[in-house]
């Protein structure tokens, strides 16, 4: 099988038939040494897109990670970070001391801050090349980890909240070593690529909803997945060259439509809210209302009076 979506590091152990007991399967966070792991060396992943962040701490060890058109060695003293997006392989030579570190959004913004991507924004960027540490700074990063570590193979009631507030101490060490004034949204060229497909996407969801092509109304996850992206990164990009949240976008264009249908057709208003993704009449008319401050039948008839 290739192609894998992964929602945890433990299902991705599971898909790749490697011990399990060196994870704990709930609550969005694992970490551990990849030397316990079980990898037969030279080892080859098969393709895989994961649902979590990760960090990469290699302080002896060697390999390669993938992503799309971009392949980076991993060799000692390089912290390495990647987030959900787009498929990856990794291939591992060598493992002498290599740290995993995994968490989910959900995790993020309960045990560390709610408004974790304003804190710490260099989270959202796209592909990030290994980064090479001094042997002092990577101990300074390893002391923090290794606690982490210490505390996740305990078990009590604060557990979580511990290991939150390390990880928060880890993130800000990392943020003020590599990522200072970083914003992810200057990546180049591409943020305008991004805008424009999101756009062409829009369009096209429109015209497939007035032709019966498609009954769904497509939702900022959806545009994100079409282009491997975390949906909080497409929602800034889009916001910031466009200066409207990817939502305005979307309502914007839905009350366009609706207008259309209303003033120049005589689709009944149950049709009008089923073409364009309503699964009922009444959520329609209330969204409607919500943005013109009229429902449907009262703008179809303002309408058919000034004509």
């Amino acid at each position: 099988m290739n192609n894998r979506k992964t929602k945890s590091l433990y299902d991705l152990y599971q898909y790749l038939e490697l011990p399990l007991d060196v994870l704990q399967a709930s609550k969005g966070f694992t970490i551990h040494n990849l030397k316990h792991t079980g990898f037969k060396l030279p080892y080859q992943s098969p393709s895989f897109k994961p649902d979590y962040f990760s960090f990469l701490f290699v302080k002896d060890g060697s390999g390669k990670y993938a992503i799309d058109d971009y392949t980076f060695e991993v060799n000692p003293n390089t912290v390495y970070f990647t987030n959900p997006s787009n498929y990856r392989t990794f291939s591992w030579k060598k493992i002498t001391e290599i740290y995993l570190i995994t968490f989910d959004e959900s995790f993020l913004k309960e045990y560390v801050h709610k408004d974790i991507f304003t804190l710490f924004p260099f989270l959202l960027t796209e592909t990030v090349e290994p980064r090479v540490v001094s042997d002092e700074q990577y101990k300074e990063l390893e002391n923090i980890y290794l606690l982490i570590e210490e505390e996740y193979k305990m078990t009590n009631n604060d557990q979580h909240v511990i290991i939150g507030h390390l990880l928060s101490v880890l993130l800000y060490k990392i943020r003020n070593t590599f990522f200072l004034n970083y914003n992810p949204i200057n990546e180049g060229k591409r943020s305008s690529q991004i805008v424009k497909k999101f756009k062409q996407l829009l369009e096209k969801n429109f015209r497939d909803l007035r032709s019966g092509k498609t009954d769904t109304l497509l939702r900022i996850h959806h545009y994100a997945a079409d282009q491997n992206l975390h949906p909080t990164y497409l929602s800034n990009v889009v916001k910031t060259k466009t200066g409207k949240p990817i939502s305005v976008w979307i309502s914007e264009k839905t009350i366009t439509e609706s207008k259309n249908l209303l003033k120049n057709t005589l689709t009944p208003v149950k049709e009008i809210a089923f073409r364009l993704g309503f699964a009922e009449t009444a959520h329609f008319s209330n969204y409607f209302k919500k943005h013109t401050h009229i429902s449907p039948i009262q703008y179809r008839k303002q309408k058919l009076n000034n004509t």
